[in-house]
């Protein structure tokens, strides 16, 4: 018997921890969704107004990115993240409580405030726990989970809706948070050396195989050095790019195809669901890739390709579905997009690992920073775009040239250049 198949396998309780934890990130994100008409109707929103309050979850995410990543950093991700996810199901159970547009707009910029950290801090986590050979399909497994909460919670929210209410499904989703930060807090530790369920076998081969500290751990990494990273730069923006079209899928998708073909409310949930899916495939199909071209020796290639692929499938989807006269056409067409944008999470998140390295929670909360200003700008541009030129087309287009960009600046990126070595 090798080596190789007497290791343990306990970091995986890792994996899955951090995909529960997405899951149930996106489906308390997602709930708005289903329920904008209800939202609408009792609070007396139109489009314009309901495009401000989902830009505002956005904005406030995209702001306490690198905070919310950097506390990981200093502080230890058990203790941070638990107190995120407190943090966000709190606010969404304060959801349910709105009374008018106002305190919904606050409710979802602190929502969003409260997420912020929680992606930058599990990647944090995965510096420590996971072998770079692992790298890619950790990732894939991780950001798998938001699609499928998101996938799953738009038919199920939709029907709660027509059972409970809309506002006892925030209350419900809150307490669910809350209990699961508990959990966390007590099974996770920051490091697998300190966690006593971990063997000294499985310990050895994590810390032997994860990408090495070197003698710069204790050299600060502030945000002017950051911002001084062409790699950096290039990352944020193909960010950006990813993030644009896909925040469309967990906000106006539902709304758009509803209206548009005339369906109802759990129908809508099923077609809506159909491009959350295809980008949890996505998610695993460039896990797997990322991994298979890193194990030939071809660390940045192993970054580069799965990243371009997806952006090609991105153009490529939302133009064609500017030419479908179905929802069935429609949303298989934004399919094909979004298992592409989600092609390029493995790689992103992979590539702000491998230059922040133990800054990688400050670094990657710069990227997803970035990604979520295109989120924000996505919630509004497409209500505005549509208003300003009677049409949904513009917005499709910006989307497709936002993907181009994207394909230009990864051609560009290298994984093998850390940021403090770069210069």
């Amino acid at each position: 018997m090798s080596i190789k198949t007497r290791i343990p396998t306990k970091r995986y309780g890792f994996f899955l921890g951090s995909f529960l934890i997405t899951l149930l990130l996106y489906i308390d994100r997602v709930c708005i969704s289903s329920a904008k008409d209800s939202i609408s109707g009792d609070l007396n929103l139109n489009d314009i107004e309901m495009g401000w309050v989902l830009s505002a979850f956005a904005l406030g995410y995209a702001l306490f990115q690198v905070p919310g990543g950097a506390l990981g950093d200093k502080y230890g991700v058990r203790k941070v993240l638990t107190s995120i996810m407190v943090i966000w199901s709190i606010f969404t159970a304060i959801t349910g409580l709105a009374w008018n547009y106002i305190s919904m707009l606050l409710a979802r910029f602190i929502f969003g405030a409260g997420e912020a950290g929680a992606f930058p801090n599990i990647s944090r986590a995965a510096y420590s726990w996971v072998p770079l050979k692992e790298r890619g399909i950790f990732q894939g497994i991780n950001f798998s989970g938001s699609r499928l909460g998101a996938a799953f919670a738009l038919p199920l929210v939709a029907y709660l809706i027509d059972a409970w209410g809309w506002r006892s499904i925030f209350y419900f989703f809150g307490a669910l948070g809350i209990l699961c930060a508990v959990l966390f807090y007590f099974l996770f530790r920051n490091k697998p050396e300190e966690h006593p369920s971990i063997s000294e076998v499985e310990k050895e081969f994590i810390v032997k195989n994860r990408q090495q500290e070197k003698e710069t751990l204790n050299e600060s990494l502030p945000l002017g050095r950051i911002f001084g990273s062409k790699n950096v730069i290039l990352a944020m923006i193909q960010y950006i790019g990813s993030n644009f079209i896909f925040f469309f899928t967990l906000t106006w998708l539902f709304p758009y195809i509803k209206a548009k073909y005339d369906l109802n409310l759990v129908t809508t949930g099923f077609y809506a669901m159909m491009p959350l899916l295809a980008g949890a495939v996505g998610n695993w199909v460039s896990g797997f890739t990322v991994d298979a071209i890193y194990k030939t020796g071809k660390w940045k290639a192993s970054r580069q390709i799965p990243a371009i692929i997806g952006f090609c499938l991105v153009v490529t989807g939302i133009l064609s579905s500017l030419y479908m006269d179905t929802p069935l056409g429609a949303v298989l067409c934004l399919s094909v997009a979004i298992f592409g944008a989600d092609m390029t999470l493995s790689p992103s998140w992979s590539f702000c690992m491998d230059i922040g390295k133990e800054h990688s929670g400050k670094v990657s909360g710069m990227m997803n920073m970035a990604g979520n200003l295109g989120a924000f700008t996505t919630a509004l541009a497409f209500p505005y775009l549509q208003s300003w030129t009677g049409s949904n087309d513009p917005f499709f287009f910006v989307a497709a040239i936002l993907g181009v960009v994207a394909i230009i600046c990864w051609i560009f990126m290298d994984s093998t250049k850390p940021i403090l070595d770069e210069n």
